[in-house]
């Protein structure tokens, strides 16, 4: 399989085109590098060392019109659709920004991959803000639509796009509903990613910082399962399109999550508070039934071991030489309810 990755240099970006050139698939990958980092794709070109060609990156932007020669010229079976503004809080302050990027660079793609002749596109969609407020949690994909942010709009409207160049042009979208990824890669110097900053805060000796009172509550789903929901929709017959929740359906609050990644680094420090932020929705957990039954997937990293993980990825970039980290007792993962 030849696959075109757009956003290739992120966070998901980046362990998505690993997870390919594993499999065995050549890959294209496109990012403007606006966010992505290029070393997040050391290991996708050291192997063109021992398979020449097998990992291209070409640097471009999706909102730009030379996106439609990218596609032509690059003849991918699929593309996966991951670039995009993430920020929930520059989405509130510049709405219009958002816009472009995630509507106007969405219908980008749809046109080239229409005059490109390629059927599939996997778009990364929003789960964590695309059903606002549900009156129950976990939520599941019967639940109409309601997001509170802009982002949450934007992510939506590029659902739709799919899905009406799927009613009109034949295409075979699957758009992943994820809920709060993270895990390796994920910038501890951004706004999203709270187990990320809150690591390399303590790793740092520096404050941490809770918006809010600490009670929000996130469905948080491990980078390398979310990267095997992609596979999986990459590998999944023509006929199966539509929208899938990928989450754990576990919700774990702020606080808890400060608890747990203080206690693998062994450190005892309070967090400020702060207020909550604009356009973030207070509780989120996603029910992902559908994927398992459709895509056959379902999430196999627990939290305790995702964020131990991460923590480890995160002591090896910001602290060469660390110690070794404390052991969370058995009965704190208990409690977390994962």
């Amino acid at each position: 399989m030849r696959a075109l990755v757009t956003g290739a240099a992120g966070f998901i970006g980046s362990n998505l085109v690993d997870r390919l050139l594993a499999d065995g698939h050549w890959v294209v990958g496109l990012d403007n590098l606006s966010t992505g980092v290029e070393a997040n794709l050391a290991r996708a070109e050291r192997i063109n060392e021992f398979y020449p060609g097998q990992f291209r990156l070409v640097r471009g932007d999706i909102t730009a019109p030379e996106l439609t020669g990218i596609v032509a010229g690059n003849n991918p079976d699929i593309i996966f659709h991951l670039a995009a503004q993430v920020d929930v809080r520059t989405s509130v302050s510049n709405p219009q920004f958002d816009a472009a990027k995630n509507i106007l660079g969405t219908i980008n793609l749809c046109e080239a991959a229409r005059l490109a002749g390629v059927r599939r596109i996997v778009y990364a969609a929003s789960g964590g803000s695309r059903y606002g407020a549900p009156a129950y949690l976990p939520v599941g994909e019967e639940v109409l639509p309601a997001p509170l942010s802009p982002y949450g709009v934007s992510k939506l409207a590029g659902e739709m796009y799919l899905g009406a160049y799927a009613w009109m042009y034949g295409m075979a979208p699957i758009c992943l509903a994820l809920a709060n990824v993270y895990g390796p890669r994920q910038n501890p110097y951004g706004e999203a990613g709270v187990i990320t900053i809150f690591g390399k805060a303590m790793i740092n000796g520096g404050p941490t910082i809770i918006y809010g009172d600490g009670t929000a509550a996130r469905d948080y789903v491990f980078v390398g399962d979310v990267v095997d929901a992609f596979a999986q929709a990459g590998q999944a017959p023509a006929d199966v399109t539509g929208t899938f929740n990928i989450g754990t359906g576990q919700q774990t609050t702020v606080a808890e999550i400060h608890r747990v990644v203080s206690e693998l680094l062994g450190r005892t420090s309070q967090p400020r508070h702060s207020a909550a932020r604009t356009g973030e929705v207070r509780a989120i957990a996603l029910h992902a039934a559908k994927a398992e039954s459709e895509l056959g997937w379902k999430p196999g990293v627990d939290l305790v071991d995702g964020v131990r993980q991460t923590i480890q990825w995160l002591r090896a970039v910001l602290d060469p030489q660390p110690g070794p980290p404390a052991q969370l007792p058995a009965a704190d993962s208990e409690q977390i309810g994962v």
